[in-house]
């Protein structure tokens, strides 16, 4: 793959990014428009510091710009969805809530996530992101980005609405809560394969204490899992869950790894292989085919 992928990757983005406050902006002056006047100025500045954030964000592909991306482009949505009901400008409206859910779709697609966790990457290495657990997918992830994003806009709009001692009480509370949703989604953005000259290093903060390498002459395969490897003891599963395509690392002779288990560190010995699931499983075997390892 060429190494231009993290620049021109995420151009669908930002091509939607750029467009939305145009189709977006007169549903949401509407819908502010019998707002007092503090209100207004606070919220549309919340809105363009929060929109210019992912555009210069998206310039920049990196791993911690992919979780500024992935953390602020659902707030578009919802947005748009308010001042689609809000204001009279119910085309309008609409068309902002399209192009903020293509946006959306466009900042969680696997290209774009490998794209920016590979603009990390360096010397001879490429980076290929693993998909989010469905477990956290369904429920954790948006709870607590809906905590985030109340804690991010609560504050600053009760102080402008003149509500002092609430405004002050939710910025106090509010802080806090965006710092550790932020750090915990962020863990999130750090999951993925490395190919690196020794083999490939699997990097998974949530799942694993440490990174593990896979050094390049004890690797006996990678390829698709069949049914039976999860369920033969020797294959540890990585993927939580994540829908698509398995891919299994088996190595030559098995390996201890360090496995979380709240704050605690719990050993898994005599591992043979790992169980992974990348983004695009198709482009992560191109990848380790031509840096000559054994895929099959």
């Amino acid at each position: 793959m060429p190494r231009s992928l993290p620049l021109a990757a995420p151009r669908p983005f930002r091509i939607l990014w750029l467009v939305l406050p145009v189709l977006a902006g007169p549903a949401i002056a509407d819908a502010l428009a019998d707002r007092s006047r503090s209100v207004q100025v606070v919220a549309s500045a919340l809105a363009w510091l929060c929109w210019g954030g992912v555009l210069v964000a998206s310039l920049v592909p990196r791993t911690v710009t992919l979780t500024v991306v992935r953390s602020l482009a659902p707030g578009a949505v919802v947005l748009c969805a308010w001042a689609a009901l809000a204001s009279d400008e119910l085309a309008w409206g609409l068309a902002g809530v399209a192009v903020a859910i293509a946006a959306m779709v466009a900042a969680f697609g696997p290209a774009t996530a490998d794209a920016f966790v590979d603009g990390s990457s360096y010397g001879d290495e490429r980076r290929v992101a693993l998909r989010v657990p469905i477990a956290m997918a369904i429920a954790p992830v948006p709870i607590a980005w809906a905590l985030a994003a109340a804690g991010l806009v609560t504050g600053p709009l009760l102080l402008a609405a003149g509500q002092w001692v609430a405004g002050g009480i939710a910025l106090v509370v509010g802080f806090p809560v965006v710092v550790a949703v932020a750090l915990r989604l962020h863990l999130l953005s750090r999951r993925w394969l490395v190919f690196v000259p020794a083999g490939v290093v699997v990097h998974d903060p949530i799942a694993m204490a440490e990174p593990v390498l896979l050094r390049r002459h004890l690797l006996r395969r990678i390829g698709p899992a069949d049914a039976a490897a999860a369920s033969d003891g020797s294959a540890l599963d990585l993927t939580g869950g994540a829908l698509g395509l398995v891919l299994e690392l088996r190595t030559a002779e098995p390996f201890t790894v360090g496995l979380r288990h709240g704050r605690e560190t719990v050993e898994s010995t005599g591992v043979a292989a790992l169980l992974v699931t990348p983004g695009r499983p198709a482009t992560t075997l191109e990848i380790a085919a031509e840096r000559k390892l054994p895929v099959s």
